[in-house]
């Protein structure tokens, strides 16, 4: 999928303000950033309008913001982490209303290279989420262009991701994406539009509901389509199989037959796990020590549920991605958070590790797993975007990439 999209390598930006939408969402404890993956993500953005002489205004949300404004969600940390990786002061606009008076002298004070960073754009709460047109506005007079870096977020129509695109035209200036934005859409576009083959597509994860579209995108795009996590037992009960007390979705079984007679027709494989790890009652806390047993999923007990794919099943999985050129995971294989449980993904993350393929982790709980499991460099690409490579991986066009002007 070629990216016919403006990127920030064709605006001039010098002595222009150009407003960023980043993803700064990071998981914050006592005040403090445990993963900066996201902020390092946006750097080389962020560099290339700095050293172009650009007044680079960032914004993000961070965290849901269920009860309003308040200081555990404030992205002062995020303006202190950019600071020390920039190596020059991101002076921080503090002021709950994001685009306020004080916003505005900020920007009004920069000089070319410099840059701010607004508060959480979730501060002004559903003006953000519901794309209101005030607030829209109110971010574009802040900027001359503006630049979507936040993958992670450019699946949602919200007002600094895709409203303000429209009052920026209209005052002329352009509407790009940046470098990480550009990554994104170029590895999942082309992994799943024109991939090299063969090309092997894990999906895992609790639900079966949330990637219906998914599977049935994927079945057409890709040779081998690998299940496993909690909605394979879906699968395996619509085969007519005994399941136990495992996840299940039983709305979903007619879904799992058409989708199963759907690869046949088209001559792909559909692989399920033949063995599964079980448990008599699932961990709590759900990384408690747990005992396990290993049986066929011809024979799941009665009373026992499943919760990790099977050591055959690992050996099964790992050797069609070995063959791949093309990988795309998305969700884990079990209950990873459990150290004993974990076993399925290991296997899964190890064979992409060692495999000579492209391999496109969709972000969310597979980055997770990845980065925790030490493998991340061992990895072409790791998606920054759980969701939004989720929608893109069902073919959806995503807002914060159509806002964007075409070249």
């Amino acid at each position: 999928m070629a990216l016919n999209k403006k990127t920030i390598d064709d605006i001039n930006v010098k002595g222009r303000r150009v407003l960023v939408r980043c993803d700064f969402n990071v998981p914050l404890k006592d005040g403090a950033i445990t993963d900066e993956t996201r902020i390092v993500a946006a750097l080389p953005t962020i560099k290339k309008l700095m050293n172009d002489g650009g007044r680079v205004i960032l914004c993000s949300h961070l965290g849901k913001v269920k009860n309003g404004p308040n200081e555990g969600e404030s992205l002062a940390p995020v303006a202190k982490s950019l600071s020390e990786k920039l190596g020059k002061e991101v002076v921080f606009v503090s002021d709950y209303h994001v685009t306020g008076e004080a916003a505005a002298k900020a920007v009004e004070a920069m000089k070319d290279g410099d840059v701010i960073l607004l508060q959480n754009t979730r501060f002004r709460g559903a003006e953000e989420t519901k794309n209101g047109e005030g607030f829209s506005r109110e971010l574009a007079d802040l900027a001359d262009d503006y630049v979507c870096d936040a993958f992670g977020s450019s699946h949602r129509a919200h007002a600094s991701v895709a409203g303000v695109t429209k009052f920026i035209t209209e005052k002329g200036g352009s509407n790009a994406v940046g470098y990480l934005m550009q990554k994104e859409i170029e590895f999942l576009g082309n992994a799943v539009e024109n991939p090299v083959r063969p090309f092997v597509a894990i999906l895992g994860g609790a639900k079966v509901a949330d990637k219906l579209n998914v599977i049935s995108n994927l079945l057409e795009k890709c040779d081998t389509l690998i299940i496993g996590g909690g909605m394979a037992y879906t699968f395996l009960k619509a085969q007519g199989k005994e399941i136990g007390n495992s996840l299940v979705d039983d709305s979903k079984l007619d879904y799992c037959k058409e989708m199963m007679e759907k690869a046949e027709k088209l001559g792909k494989k559909l692989l399920l796990p033949v063995d599964t790890t079980v448990v008599s009652a699932f961990p709590s806390p759900i990384d408690a020590p747990v005992d396990v047993e290993y049986v066929s999923t011809d024979a799941i007990p009665a009373d026992k549920e499943g919760v990790d794919i099977g050591p055959e099943t690992c050996r099964i999985y790992s050797d069609a991605v070995k063959n791949a050129k093309t990988v795309v995971w998305n969700g884990p294989m079990g209950v990873f958070e459990n150290p004993t449980l974990a076993a399925g993904t290991i296997a899964v993350a190890r064979a992409l590790a060692e495999t000579d393929a492209t391999t496109i982790i969709g972000g969310g709980d597979s980055a997770a797993a990845v980065n925790q499991l030490g493998f991340g460099d061992k990895m072409t690409h790791i998606s920054t975007g759980g969701g939004a490579s989720l929608e893109f991986l069902e073919g959806k066009a995503l807002p914060g990439v159509v806002a964007a002007d075409d070249k």
